[in-house]
């Protein structure tokens, strides 16, 4: 739950440790020039934070309503990442019911879950350092979510990151959603990115399946909401802790520089 005065409980630790960090960057001079305007385009739910405790929560509190048993923490994480009319639809369907009055249901489970947002919902281990040493080697940053967009962008802010995106893209941005390529594609133009100087983070196949049709290439995170694992999606890296995605990003970038982008349709004009 947020406290009074806009702060979730436990982040001003966490922001003392960001400004710590931030100290150690920038004592120095910029790294990796080459990455200059690059942008890095990240999954939310299951990527970059862990949102599973209030989604799951969401969703057996509006099972709850219906009379219907509560599904299992560990069963129900794995639900997540569609969006959340999907992460319901299967919820019923677990339960043994019939998706009959989903629109009913599906705003009850925004409107509660729109209140609770950020009750338990963190960034997973080193977000937040990451971030710091991407940005100071010159990375722009953005999100393409399943989530609706709004919730998205209450989301971050109350955790303290929204001002470090240049686009917040989510479920109801576009015409699309992921794993059409366009939904990508779109949040790449409007955080001013480049097809060529771009690279998505994700932690599931419809995140590898998106990047693949917007030709972009991808570094998966291990510890997600997936029920495949994710090597065996054959992302372009995999990570098991954010400490390494700076270094996946960079060799990603690299091997980028030697190889031609496909000029096709999906190429951003």
């Amino acid at each position: 739950m947020i406290a009074a005065g806009g702060t979730v409980p436990g982040m001003e630790h966490s922001a003392r440790s960001r400004d710590n960090t931030r100290r150690r960057l920038h004592s120095g001079p910029p790294l990796a020039s080459r990455s200059d305007m690059a942008t890095i385009i990240f999954d939310l739910d299951g990527t970059l934070v862990d949102t599973a405790p209030d989604l799951i929560e969401t969703l057996n509190v509006v099972l709850g309503r219906e009379g219907l048993p509560v599904i299992p923490y560990d069963e129900a994480r794995a639900l997540i990442g569609a969006g959340a009319r999907s992460m319901l639809e299967r919820g019923l369907a677990a339960a043994g019911r019939p998706a009959a009055n989903i629109d009913h249901l599906y705003a009850h489970f925004v409107a509660h879950y729109a209140d609770h947002v950020a009750d338990r919902s963190r960034p997973f281990p080193g977000v937040e350092a990451a971030l710091d040493v991407l940005a100071h080697r010159g990375f722009t940053f953005a999100i393409c979510t399943n989530k609706l967009e709004r919730l998205s962008v209450r989301l971050l802010k109350s955790l303290d990151l929204a001002h470090r995106f240049a686009a917040i893209c989510g479920q109801d941005t576009f015409a699309v959603q992921k794993p059409h390529p366009e939904a990508l594609l779109g949040t790449l133009r409007r955080a001013g990115g480049r097809l060529d100087r771009a690279v998505m983070v994700g932690d599931s196949q419809t995140d590898i399946a998106t990047a693949r049709a917007a030709l972009m290439p991808v570094v998966a995170v291990d510890f997600g909401y997936t029920e495949v694992p994710v090597k065996d999606l054959e992302p372009d890296k995999i990570v098991s802790h954010y400490s390494h995605l700076p270094d996946a990003i960079e060799a990603l970038l690299k091997g980028r520089e030697h190889v031609g982008l496909d000029s096709g349709p999906r190429a951003l004009a």
